[in-house]
C-alpha cells in the first residue's frame, strides 16, 4: 500500500517522503551511455540554434517534445542530476539517462527518465508504461540502485499516484512547467529502498514570491539542491 506521506502534492512545508534504505546502488564509473540520435544539438541552447537554422515548425511535435526534453533535463540536474539525452526512436520511451548523486545513498542513483510534453494531464495507464523503460533499458541501468521518473507538465493524478504506488519498480513522478520549474515530485515505497532515504521535499519561494516557488530537497535539514 502507498504509504499517504510519499506520495501527495507538494506544500511548502518540508515533508519527509522516505524511509530506510535496503538496498545499495552499484557503482556508475562504467556506465555505457548509448550513441546520441541528434547529433545536431546536446542541449537547449544548440537545439534551438538548430531549430532556427532549418527552420523548423515550432508546433511539430518533434520541436515542442525535445525543447520540454532539454528543460526537463536543465531543471533536474538542478536538483544534483547529471542526464544525458536520448531522444529520437529510442527504446520504451526513454528520452533521458544519467545518475544522481545523493548524500543518502553510497553511490549514485542511476535514473532512466520519459518525458511527456502534454497540456493534459497523465493517464495511469502513462505511468505504467514507465515499467517497460526498466525492461527495455540498458544494460548499466538494469537491477539495483535504478530510479524511473515520469516527467510532465501537470500534477499527478490521483490515478497516477495510485499506479506508482503500486507499482514493483522504483518509480517517481515530476511536475516540470514548460518554462523548467519543478514544482511537484514525489515517489514510491521502492524507490525509498533504492537510496531516496531521509530525503525531504518542499517548496522554496524566490524573495517570497508565491509566484517564484520550486521544489526544495533537503537532507537532515541540508539543502541539497
Amino acid at each position: 500500500m502507498l504509504a499517504a506521506r510519499t506520495l501527495q502534492f507538494i506544500r511548502p512545508a518540508q515533508q519527509s517522503l522516505c524511509r530506510s534504505s535496503t538496498n545499495a546502488a552499484p557503482a556508475t564509473s562504467n556506465l555505457t551511455y548509448p550513441e546520441s540520435q541528434s547529433p545536431n544539438h546536446h542541449d537547449l541552447p544548440s537545439f534551438l540554434e538548430y531549430a532556427s537554422r532549418i527552420s523548423m515548425d515550432v508546433k511539430s511535435t518533434t520541436y515542442v517534445g525535445t525543447h520540454y526534453e532539454y528543460t526537463a533535463q536543465s531543471a533536474l540536474e538542478r536538483l544534483g542530476m547529471s542526464l544525458k539525452r536520448i531522444g529520437g526512436k529510442s527504446d520504451y520511451g526513454i528520452d533521458l539517462l544519467g545518475t544522481w548523486s545523493l548524500p543518502s545513498a553510497a553511490e549514485p542513483l542511476k535514473v532512466l527518465i520519459q518525458c511527456k510534453a502534454f497540456a493534459r494531464k497523465i493517464e495511469p495507464a502513462q505511468a505504467r508504461e514507465l515499467e517497460g523503460a526498466f525492461v527495455g533499458a540498458p544494460t548499466g541501468w538494469r537491477g539495483v540502485g535504478v530510479l524511473g521518473l515520469l516527467v510532465s507538465q501537470k500534477p499527478a493524478t490521483k490515478g497516477v499516484r495510485e499506479a506508482l504506488g503500486r507499482s514493483r519498480w522504483p518509480m517517481g513522478y515530476v511536475l516540470c512547467t514548460p518554462e523548467g520549474k519543478i514544482l511537484q515530485m514525489m515517489w514510491n515505497r521502492r524507490a525509498e529502498q533504492e537510496g531516496l532515504e531521509d530525503i525531504s521535499v518542499g517548496l522554496k519561494y524566490a524573495g517570497g514570491d508565491a509566484a517564484q516557488k520550486e521544489v526544495l530537497l533537503t537532507w537532515k535539514g541540508e539543502d541539497i539542491n
